[in-house]
């Protein structure tokens, strides 16, 4: 799920900087979608990206051009092409008849330097290695019946960050889920040490994937390292990579032991099956320990802001729209009540809160814009795309499409009960595409929401909420969307005392 996150950040968050102007002037003499105006020589649109987005995010300055150009055109980001791809008919073209010549991703520093070589699942083109390490995520870490066994491990107002809080309770849950061990809560004091060490190298991980590189833009001139940001990661990666061989060391002395062998299938954590699936030597090029420990961090990066981010717009919404919050309040008094605690096999009586979940989505969707690149010479939408070219889909412009979509940017979670309750963001309906689509489409989307809904309902059923100010929507700047504020909102427990005893 937010695997996404890592394409779109390290493609397009430095190279959207900021907002441009667009020319007016179309090619319609070239089979190539039409070229945006202005492309300096040998840096393309970079000089016109700058100053961009501290007028507006990404995903609202390509529409922008959208607009002007259609739903698909070409722009030069240094020496690379780049085609925006903005509406679902494209969109379902490109993602089923062409979706084999579009699944693989562009070879930038960043996935090799912090992706072990391009090891990491997200980061790896496309080929028998991805295929090999699909078929693991979705056979044995990510399966259904594998999330269902996971499920199963473990007055007056206060004033809380949702946001920050979102943030740590679903790092406890990702790291527990992979490592078996939680990292926020009562510990001994080796334990604390361990979980802070990691902590730190993972935040400064995903500080550093913010990063880009020149050569990414400019390869003849990458070489210069400017601004010294791929020392930086390599140093980010080498401390990442300690953490990493621990805890994975910790795993092998652990099935190593007698308490270890006894270990039943359904106890054991990410890192467990990973080690129990790769018995052999290899995996292609990548030995078994680099494809741990690449996978491992993949989905902990995956797992960690998407989600965070969407349940805290979920909540900035809830409270902007008060008779929502109410009517999912109701849901949960009427299926739920007040004297127990929310269950997994719950979730699937809250059809409100699903809904609420998806409208979040379909709003905000953690990352606007995704990116891919063509593997092939390929013709889209009659226009002829060149091998090599970098696809970003803006997937805030398909979700929030007046053509389809009714009060296209209102907050409105009925219509997914009503008008479009057939419709969801598993990739199939190309009018909704918060995860992408077709075979490159996040593996993690059935973990991630499914967390996302029972955070949610259990939240909304467990606390009175107040929010103490008018809440801002103004979103961050990089490559996923997320509350650029803190969120501080007042609670109380609100359902019986007993509940509260048994936590």
């Amino acid at each position: 799920m937010g695997i996404l996150f890592f394409i779109t950040t390290l493609i397009i968050y430095a190279l959207f900087f900021r907002s441009f102007k667009v020319g007016h002037h179309h090619n319609k003499h070239n089979k190539e979608p039409p070229m945006v105006d202005g492309a300096w020589p040998i840096l393309g649109h970079l000089p016109l990206l700058r100053g961009s987005t501290s007028s507006k995010p990404l995903h609202k300055a390509l529409d922008a051009i959208a607009d002007e150009y259609g739903p698909l055109f070409t722009m030069k980001l240094g020496s690379r092409k780049v085609v925006v791809l903005s509406n679902s008919e494209m969109a379902k073209e490109c993602f089923t008849k062409n979706d084999s010549f579009v699944s693989s991703r562009p070879n930038l520093a960043s996935f090799e330097i912090l992706g072990y070589n391009r090891a990491m699942y997200v980061f790896t083109p496309y080929g028998s290695y991805w295929r090999e390490l699909r078929k693991i995520m979705n056979t044995q870490l990510l399966s259904n019946q594998r999330i269902e066994q996971l499920s199963h491990n473990e007055s007056g107002y206060v004033l809380v960050d949702i946001k920050q809080w979102f943030r740590e309770l679903i790092f406890n849950i990702v790291l527990r889920t992979i490592l078996g061990k939680r990292f926020f809560g009562p510990m001994d004091l080796e334990g604390e040490v361990k979980a802070k060490k990691g902590f730190k190298a993972i935040t400064e991980f995903l500080h550093v994937m913010e990063e880009f590189t020149l050569r990414d833009a400019i390869p003849s001139l990458g070489w210069l390292d400017f601004g010294g940001r791929e020392k930086v990661m390599k140093e980010v990666a080498k401390e990442m990579d300690k953490v990493l061989s621990e805890w994975l060391d910790e795993h092998r002395k652990k099935m190593d032991s007698e308490d270890g062998k006894k270990v039943a299938s359904y106890e054991q954590d990410f890192i467990d099956v990973m080690l129990s699936s790769l018995s052999h030597g290899k995996i292609d090029a990548f030995d078994v320990d680099t494809v741990i420990k690449a996978t491992t961090l993949n989905v902990i990066l995956g797992g960690i802001d998407t989600s965070s981010v969407t349940l805290t717009w979920a909540m900035c919404l809830l409270l902007r729209n008060p008779s929502v919050l109410e009517k999912a309040k109701e849901e949960l008094e009427k299926k739920i009540g007040k004297e127990r605690w929310i269950n997994d096999s719950d979730i699937n009586k809250l059809l409100y809160i699903q809904a609420i979940v998806k409208e979040t989505l379909r709003l905000y969707p953690p990352a606007p814009v995704l990116a891919r690149e063509f593997t092939e010479n390929i013709n889209l939408g009659g226009y002829d795309i060149e091998k090599g070219t970098i696809l970003l889909t803006n997937v805030w412009k398909i979700n929030t499409d007046p053509s389809v979509w009714l009060d296209c940017t209102e907050f409105k979670p009925e219509k997914f009960l009503t008008t479009h309750k057939d419709v969801d963001f598993r990739g199939y309906h190309f009018d909704l595409l918060p995860f992408g689509s077709g075979r490159r489409m996040c593996p993690g989307v059935p973990f991630g929401v499914q967390m996302m809904h029972f955070i949610l309902a259990s939240f909304l059923h467990s606390f009175e909420i107040s929010s103490m100010e008018y809440v801002d929507m103004t979103g961050t700047l990089g490559a996923v969307y997320a509350k650029a504020t803190p969120l501080k909102v007042m609670i109380k427990p609100r359902l019986s005392p007993n509940c509260y005893e048994i936590m």
